[in-house]
């Protein structure tokens, strides 16, 4: 008889634990389940979760999953904002850019439409419409190349190539400027300093210092172009004899659409020390500014030497 009741009293055992193992679990499950939807409410409302990483169990490895991927989130969504942030800038900078060329030119074909006007001020407003025109031109191709450079579309194509080339191939656009305004300019390259980029962008990067350096130099003042080598780069310096830039501004003027107080009355955009900047620094190189006015400022621009 005493053998009978142990089957029967091993199964109540067995059930009663296995009772308790179930509520026990069932427990975690709704804790876990009640945890995991109090996170992924912070997330879905942008709050900061507060993730419980405990020791090496179940639910602090999901925790820690869990955080990976808010960050990850997190980072993608500020990422984005940013991103919509430097868009609307950027469009706006545009619109401010385009408006004055736009409004010039209506009012000059407003003006042109008059029936009364001799032929000497007709051929006048037709010159300062073209110029308008070449304006919005011009701007129009910056823009594009700023674009291809911040999206990466361009692919710089690198060779071996002489200093010289370059600073010859930049000269060349800027000399007409230069003898309109008497400015001196002096150029000291060695034929035998080589370096490796894009000897196409390179030459815009380089002739966009020179144009700005002939804009902001008064007339009969000078600009000096030389070149040198200095560690893994070669150095092409760009100094000239204008008002020179605060120090307050030095690290501002490579900012798209930047444009100083002091030359806002000279005509200009803004773009051209940006895109000499991004196009140097894509291909490993860097541009140095050094500048104590009222005594000019150098431009030190590093490319590899290979």
């Amino acid at each position: 008889m005493k053998y009978i009741l142990v089957a029967p009293t091993i199964i109540l055992i067995l059930t009663v634990i296995l009772i308790c193992t179930i509520i026990y679990y069932r427990r975690k499950i709704s804790s876990f389940s009640e945890e995991l939807s109090r996170i992924l409410d912070d997330m879905t409302a942008e709050n900061s979760p507060d993730f419980k990483i405990t020791e090496d169990t179940v639910d602090g490895k999901i925790n820690i999953r869990l955080k990976r991927l808010y960050e990850i989130l997190n980072g993608k969504t500020e990422q984005s904002k940013r991103d919509k942030e430097k868009m609307q800038s950027l469009i706006s900078n545009i619109s401010h850019q385009v408006k004055t060329p736009v409004a010039n030119l209506k009012m000059y074909m407003q003006i042109l439409s008059r029936r009364d006007m001799d032929e000497e001020k007709h051929c006048e407003f037709l010159e300062l419409s073209l110029a308008q025109t070449e304006k919005l031109e011009f701007l129009m191709q910056a823009l594009v190349k700023m674009s291809r450079l911040e999206t990466g579309i361009i692919s710089f194509e690198k060779e071996k190539i002489s200093a010289a080339e370059i600073i010859g191939e930049s000269l060349v656009q800027i000399i007409p400027a230069a003898e309109n305004k008497n400015i001196t300019v002096q150029v000291n390259c060695p034929e035998n300093i080589f370096v490796f980029c894009d000897k196409k962008w390179t030459a815009e990067a380089v002739f966009n210092i020179l144009d700005n350096a002939v804009k902001y130099t008064p007339e009969n003042g000078s600009v000096t172009v030389s070149a040198d080598i200095n560690d893994f780069y070669a150095q092409i310096k760009i100094k000239d004899s204008g008002a020179g830039i605060p120090e307050t501004e030095q690290a501002k003027i490579f900012g798209r659409f930047y444009r100083s107080e002091a030359v806002k009355n000279i005509d200009g955009l803004g773009i051209g020390l940006f895109l000499s900047r991004n196009i140097i620094s894509g291909q490993g190189g860097f541009i140095i500014v050094k500048s104590e006015p009222p005594h000019g400022t150098e431009f030190i621009v590093n490319i590899p030497l290979e």
